[in-house]
């Protein structure tokens, strides 16, 4: 018999975030950065660049690069995670330079390389997402030509339920459970990034990609804030 999720585990609504908080500048020797905690998953994105790539040959005369390094730190899971690059952050750290390319004015810097770093220091679900969120507030904080702000969130099935910004524990619910990562560009709700790990219908779909757009659009309010705050702006 499956087993209906009726109430959340850490008693959220299922259209509710995690409590959320971000803060840009937090990293001296960076052009630019952020911090962005979603409840207990929590990242720093730091930001070198634009500056000129070498060597030489690896140059687009055309336009800059984006490079993005995703990593989890040793301590940030319960089971200590082996030092160095694996499969998984390779694989995340290409969907976040998928999901943040096209809001860059990359061809206001030929030639030139612009490198994000993202370290996840404490981990429960949506890292992905979070990174990316920290990743686009960092490239702000660096003024790096942007069209826009990208925010990005998990949504997904639980239970038979759609859910918003699951959980370690939603994740490993017993039915089973859904993931959509989901990162949408602020003022126009483009989408730059959409995967999905599990079974689902067209039509819960439909109804979680519109409650992803609903949370991408409150994280995207709450980098804005973020940024202002550093300049003293209401």
């Amino acid at each position: 018999m499956i087993r209906v999720y009726e109430k959340r585990f850490d008693g959220r609504k299922f259209d509710e975030l995690r409590p959320v908080k971000m803060k840009v500048d937090v990293v001296p020797s960076a052009d630019g950065s952020a911090v962005v905690e979603i409840g207990n998953t929590k990242v720093i994105a730091s930001v070198f660049g634009p500056k000129p790539l070498h060597p030489k040959h690896l140059q687009n005369p055309e336009k800059g690069i984006l490079r993005c390094y995703y990593d989890m730190m040793s301590f940030s899971v319960p089971e200590r995670k082996r030092p160095g690059p694996t499969r998984r952050s390779i694989e995340i750290s290409m969907v976040m330079k998928n999901a943040l390319a096209s809001t860059l004015l990359l061809e206001e810097f030929p030639k030139a390389v612009v490198d994000v770093f993202v370290e996840v220091y404490e981990a429960n679900a949506g890292t992905r997402c979070a990174s990316i969120t920290a990743a686009s507030l960092a490239l702000a904080d660096a003024g790096v030509p942007m069209r826009d702000l990208v925010s990005a969130v998990a949504v997904g099935k639980v239970g038979g339920m759609i859910v918003l910004d699951l959980t370690k524990e939603e994740e490993d619910h017993p039915e089973g459970a859904t993931d959509i990562p989901i990162a949408m560009v602020g003022r126009s709700g483009k989408i730059t990034a959409l995967q999905l790990d599990g079974a689902i219908t067209k039509e819960e779909l439909k109804k979680a990609l519109e409650l992803g757009k609903k949370g991408c659009s409150i994280l995207y309010e709450m980098q804005r804030k973020a940024l202002k705050a550093k300049y003293g702006v209401r």
